[in-house]
């Protein structure tokens, strides 16, 4: 049985584990894993505003997604970044794209206009992932990190989530909307 739902600080420890062996490659710039306190911390601020969502299969975690401040200054707070991962295993199964559905369609009902995906490129996979989700490519930077003996390029893309031109409304902290309705259209028993 596949389920989504938001994360708890005691997820940290698996999501932590999925994350580590992505740190050896240039997918992501960290550098070094984050650990489970690390990550339980993260779990926490971030929810004070944010999504941050886990994918189950059987009761075990297998990915996970989660929006972010796109930007420090206020008139950006309309928009979030994205970031997804998910266990090897669980890659072009169905599930990060579901995961990836499921957290856009809460941000648009917090009240999000835009979502950002950034990535090193190249990864097909996950240009593919972005496009068959409607997020269209605005730009590359080129060799903006450096990993592994290599400069690496990374991939901006967007996606409007909201319309409109006028003046926007403020953006509801995902613990004040209810998402379990859109979580449970994802549950597959």
């Amino acid at each position: 049985m596949r389920k989504f739902r938001l994360a708890t600080e005691a997820d940290a420890g698996a999501i932590a584990a999925i994350y580590a062996p992505y740190v050896m490659t240039p997918i992501t710039f960290d550098t070094e894993a984050p650990t489970a306190s690390d990550f339980a911390g993260r779990i926490a601020e971030l929810q004070q505003t944010y999504p941050f969502l886990v994918a189950e299969v059987d009761g075990k975690i297998v990915g996970y997604a989660y929006a972010h401040r796109f930007r420090e200054r206020a008139a950006y707070q309309w928009g979030a970044e994205l970031s997804i991962y998910l266990v090897r295993d669980y890659h072009r199964r169905g599930t990060g794209r579901a995961l990836y559905e499921a957290l856009l369609k809460i941000l648009k009902r917090q009240g999000f206009r835009m979502a950002y995906g950034c990535i090193t490129v190249p990864n097909p996979a996950s240009v593919a992932l972005h496009e068959k989700l409607g997020f269209r490519p605005v730009g590359v930077l080129r060799s903006a990190g450096w990993k592994g003996g290599a400069w690496h390029d990374v991939m901006w893309l967007e996606r409007r989530l909201g319309a409109g031109t006028g003046a926007p409304t403020p953006i509801v902290p995902i613990g004040e909307i209810g998402v379990s309705d859109i979580l449970d259209a994802y549950r597959e028993d």
